[in-house]
């Protein structure tokens, strides 16, 4: 795939973040969606700064306007679209008989519902073309139970299950939906847990690497799927864990 369009949601920090740079350094013109304007120009500029070229677009997943919005701005700047990165995601710990509704719909709409909105607009185009790919960011957490994450652990089984779903559809004009399941990865958004002797000691008990994995670790992954994987490799979620989901 030369000098694709991929359009990567969640684009202004840590996985997001990572993704958008190694598209970016293999190639990719890259669509920059978040809610965050000024971690997403960051991105931007970084991406701009080693001769790639990118667009920021603010965009609120579980919006369909704006998602429609974001796929109208990227066709508008670039052509067309061949790629989407389902990054968009939240977590949140709470044990279920404390959990309230609203949190669990906050979770949903965001990791679920965000997912199928872009998808189903990405969808659309890769029909018309005969063509294209989408990479769903799942979690460990949607193959494995953890205790305090129901609602978490719920919403990335569902990805993992809309994945395969599309991914039959799909197939039949052409284009290819695969999703990566991550395990713990060092980013911002664990930093403080990193910080926590005690408590990075349970977590790399689970891990057989007895490691966190770095971000560029899982770009390469994301990287592969969307521009150099086989046709054929469709439907498929792959953990990458450091061997958590093994054992």
């Amino acid at each position: 795939m030369s000098n694709p369009v991929v359009v990567v949601t969640g684009a202004g920090r840590g996985l997001g973040e990572a993704i958008a740079l190694s598209v970016a350094e293999h190639g990719a013109r890259v669509v920059l969606a978040g809610r965050s304007v000024p971690a997403l120009q960051q991105v931007c500029r970084a991406i701009e700064a080693n001769g790639g070229k990118a667009l920021v677009r603010p965009t609120d997943v579980t919006d369909a306007e704006s998602v429609a919005g974001l796929f109208a701005d990227a066709d508008d700047a670039f052509g067309h679209i061949d790629v989407l990165v389902n990054n968009a995601g939240i977590a949140t710990e709470s044990n279920l008989i404390d959990l309230d509704e609203a949190e669990w719909d906050r979770i949903f709409d965001t990791n679920v519902r965000g997912m199928f909105l872009c998808t189903r607009e990405a969808g659309r185009r890769f029909a018309a073309a005969g063509a294209g790919r989408a990479v769903n960011v799942a979690s460990v957490f949607g193959l494995l139970g953890r205790p305090g994450f129901s609602a978490y652990c719920a919403s990335k089984g569902a990805v993992v299950n809309f994945t395969r779903s599309v991914a039959a559809e799909w197939a039949r004009f052409g284009a290819q939906i695969n999703g990566v399941a991550p395990g713990y990865f060092a980013t911002d958004i664990n930093a403080e847990l990193r910080e926590n002797e005690a408590a990075m000691a349970k977590v790399l008990r689970r891990i057989p690497a007895y490691r966190m994995g770095t971000p560029e670790e899982l770009a390469n992954v994301v990287t592969y799927l969307a521009m150099s994987a086989p046709d054929f490799l469709t439907g498929q979620t792959i953990a990458v864990d450091g061997g958590e989901s093994s054992v």
